[in-house]
């Protein structure tokens, strides 16, 4: 990390999180991070759900939800981005204080709740984006209908981005894990799916916290459903072994207590389907990135890192994956996915 990396990051761990975030996101509009493009090799080239990506380290949704700063986050070293969750309709989202970081752990816990500008100015700032770039589906906390809201943002913003989640494992929105049931997931994405004419692939978004016969039911539906593939996993409501002093404020926790948990997931979804699967959670050093590769996973996510590392941490991250790809002796990503499965099972 560059020195003056490393002094605004001090600076901003010293700040309120949430503007801290949004500090971070006017650095990078004004050209402040790291540049150069996507890092890249043989090994690292990899292919997901047809998208040809130049590495598997990706950023997860929610660091850019209202994609503000695509152009300056293509350049500073991820394979591929992910903005949103989007709603049809603009909305606050919950009260704050509503992000708090756990330095101890190296996590944070929050309960954002879909604040964003909404669909409509997020698919104007999503035209001509660079490099990869997907968008989070999300539904309005007032919705009458939640199951046609993710149709409806994928409909209007499906010609401005190369592929979408449908996100139904934030614990932030009440009742909208409930939508992860068999009979309700099955209806939702028969509705995505639907309104997908411009064929862009539909990953779903699942919660780490759900049974092995939930986890069979999803994956059930997942490959009947005509989706493109899974991302596992979203934040977490378990709080085991904490030792932050915001540990018991409501939200999803991520950073590192969720790596083990959600490959653990990951590798378990592996062995239920043969559509490929997003890991997140926890991913803080390209060795982590690395396991949740053996583990199952084509390409992986981070974000709750980049708080404690920098984003020049996607960079890092990347490199360093194709140093122990080659370690390893495998000539890509491709050859390495799920070959540790077992270590997870």
């Amino acid at each position: 990390m560059k020195l003056m990396e490393r002094l605004a990051l001090a600076a901003l761990q010293r700040t309120d999180p949430e503007k801290a975030h949004g500090l971070a996101l006017k650095a990078l509009q004004s050209g402040l991070g790291p540049r150069g493009g996507p890092v890249t090799s043989d090994r690292l080239r990899c292919t997901l759900a047809g998208l040809a990506l130049p590495n598997p380290v990706g950023l997860a949704a929610g660091f850019d939800k209202n994609a503000v700063a695509l152009d300056a986050l293509a350049q500073t070293g991820f394979g591929f981005l992910e903005v949103g969750a989007a709603t049809p309709r603009p909305q606050p989202g919950n009260p704050k204080p509503r992000l708090f970081r756990l330095t101890q752990d190296k996590a944070a816990i929050n309960r954002f709740g879909f604040n964003n500008d909404g669909m409509q100015a997020i698919a104007n700032r999503l035209k001509g984006h660079q490099g990869i770039v997907g968008l989070n589906l999300g539904a309005n906390k007032d919705s009458a209908d939640r199951a046609a809201d993710f149709a409806q943002v994928l409909a209007h913003c499906r010609a401005h981005v190369d592929f979408v989640t449908v996100n139904v494992s934030s614990p932030n929105t009440e009742s909208l894990r409930d939508l992860q049931g068999k009979d309700a997931l099955a209806a939702l994405l028969e509705g995505v799916i639907a309104a997908n004419s411009a064929t862009v692939p539909v990953f779903l978004k699942i919660a780490p916290d759900l049974t092995p016969e939930a986890l069979s039911d999803i994956a059930q539906v997942a490959n009947d459903s005509g989706i493109a593939g899974l991302i596992a996993t979203n934040t977490t409501l378990d709080r085991t072994g904490l030792q932050g002093p915001h540990a018991g404020e409501k939200g999803g926790l991520s950073g590192q207590p969720l790596f083990d948990k959600s490959t653990r997931v990951l590798a378990h979804l592996a062995g239920l389907t043969s559509l490929p699967i997003i890991g997140v959670g926890g991913v803080g050093s390209a060795q982590q990135a690395f396991d949740k590769i053996r583990a199952g996973a084509t390409a992986v996510q981070l974000y709750t890192a980049l708080v404690y590392g920098g984003i020049s941490l996607a960079g890092e991250i990347a490199r360093g994956l194709d140093t122990l790809l080659a370690q390893h002796g495998f000539a890509s990503v491709a050859e390495a996915v799920g070959t540790g499965r077992a270590d997870w099972t």
